[in-house]
């Protein structure tokens, strides 16, 4: 190519640096020595995969990394080229929202590992949305700081996507804006957390962002384990009397990673044993598409006084627009309100307003509608192509729980999967450190990739599972 390997290999070695953070440090050095000037365009990722040494996987997160920075620019059918250094005029036409993992498709690499909304219309939406508000919101606006008026908007138009029935009584003055989903998490960590050590449970196999919260709320963590119908009420009592915890973090409608859901039964069992001992519930609903039915109501409904609810649009619409929304249980609320004001002052009306003008546009419940049934296509496909193994799905959840046979462990097939270009998470990326070993993955949908390009990647995967190593490394 345009530079010897040299450039890509000379941190490769550097003790304690991941390799793709290595890789990406190696790349970003050349760019700013020269070596590597505006608009040259990089190996091909299994090419230079194969130049240097390491994983296709590896050289794929390397160049993300740098496209995410704007130091790289991948350019669909093209390849990958150093971003030159005046900035590209701002599109005109019809565009997606992002086009990155297309290119590392189109490179041979399957992106797998995140969720991601397919663009059915909501990203020219967007974009009209921000051309809306450069015209019309009043430079006022544009220099003050946001309150609890700059963000009505938009506490209005989620309002009407939820339900009573379904979380509970509440009004438009109860529902607290955050910079997303994972924000409204830490923010009512926040609120209920006391005590030098306090404890917080989460599912046993659950979304990694309830553990950082926790972290950065210096909580200590323990796991509650599901069976058939959700968490485990002998062993959430269990934990409650060993460990005096104060919130369990649960997600009713989708567990994230394994797709199930509690029961509405087993809900009332373990929103009965949280009262008896006063321990507040929160649960997430950001993985449940929007406008699909709720198998249940939420923990806020069934504890009025101990439930949390929350649910953001990155699941539903797209993950750039960062907010999120929580509810807080009866008497919560002005804590709740608190808490988001003196961790940032709020959410900016830049985002609460452009989020109201997209949710009241008249074609977003068919882009909503849209959205859905991509996601399905592509669950579909993946039960056709894995459906002879052990593998947990829904239509409207977009991801699915892959159970390894006999002969695989889920970090040989990771690696097995990294090295054949097909991008996933282990059961390890869900578990705590002390939980108990399980061996299976999670397969996401993304839907910034074609629907072929998806089940190519899943044929790639059933040739691995169909054939296990000789040995297991120990």
């Amino acid at each position: 190519m345009i530079v010897s390997d040299t450039i890509f290999k000379s941190h490769l070695g550097a003790a304690g640096k991941a390799k793709f953070k290595a890789l990406a440090q190696a790349i970003r050095e050349g760019i700013v020595s020269g070596q590597l000037v505006p608009d040259a365009q990089l190996p091909p990722v299994r090419d230079l995969a194969y130049q240097i040494g390491v994983t296709p996987g590896t050289v794929a997160r390397a160049y993300q990394m740098l496209t995410d920075e704007g130091r790289l620019v991948a350019v669909v059918g093209r390849g990958t080229f150093v971003a030159a250094a005046q900035r590209s005029p701002r599109p005109t036409g019809p565009a997606t929202l992002v086009a990155d993992d297309r290119m590392s498709h189109a490179a041979g690499v399957a992106h797998l590992l995140s969720p991601k909304m397919p663009d059915m219309g909501q990203g020219q939406m967007i974009r009209d949305a921000m051309h809306h508000l450069a015209d019309t919101m009043p430079t006022e606006q544009l220099l003050r700081y946001p309150d609890r008026q700059t963000d009505l908007a938009a506490r209005e138009a989620i309002a009407a996507y939820l339900s009573v029935a379904r979380i509970g009584a509440f009004s438009v003055d109860d529902i607290v804006t955050a910079h997303g989903g994972q924000s409204a998490v830490v923010m009512i960590l926040q609120t209920i957390l006391h005590g030098a050590r306090p404890v917080v449970a989460v599912d046993a196999l659950s979304y990694g962002g309830f553990r950082y919260a926790a972290a950065m709320c210096r909580a200590d963590v323990v796991g509650v384990p599901w069976d058939a119908d959700g968490p485990d009420p002998a062993a959430f009592e269990a934990v409650i009397k060993a460990h005096g915890i104060q919130v369990f973090c649960t997600s009713s409608e989708v567990c994230n990673p394994t797709v199930r859901h509690t029961t509405p039964a087993r809900r009332q069992e373990i929103a009965q044993i949280a009262q008896r001992y006063g321990v507040h519930v929160l649960d997430d609903d950001c993985y449940r598409l929007m406008r699909t039915a709720p198998k249940g109501q939420s923990y806020r409904a069934l504890l009025p006084e101990l439930g949390w609810h929350v649910i953001s649009p990155s699941k539903s619409i797209s993950a750039a627009l960062r907010i999120g929304f929580a509810l807080a249980p009866q008497g919560w609320t002005s804590a709740l309100v608190r808490t988001a004001t003196f961790s940032s002052f709020g959410v900016t009306r830049l985002m609460t307003d452009l989020y109201a003008h997209v949710l009241s546009q008249p074609g977003i419940d068919d882009v909503l509608d849209a959205v859905r049934d991509r996601i399905a296509q592509d669950i579909r496909a993946a039960v056709n192509v894995l459906g002879m193994y052990k593998l947990n799905w829904s239509e409207d959840v977009p991801f699915v729980w892959l159970e390894l046979p006999l002969g695989w462990r889920s970090g040989e097939f990771l690696k097995a999967a990294d090295a054949a270009g097909v991008l996933i998470k282990s059961a390890d990326d869900f578990a705590l450190r002390d939980g108990r070993s399980v061996h299976a993955v999670r397969i996401a949908v993304n839907g910034l990739v074609p629907h072929q390009t998806f089940v190519d990647a899943l044929y790639v995967l059933r040739d691995l599972l169909a054939h296990p190593p000789q040995q297991i490394s120990v």
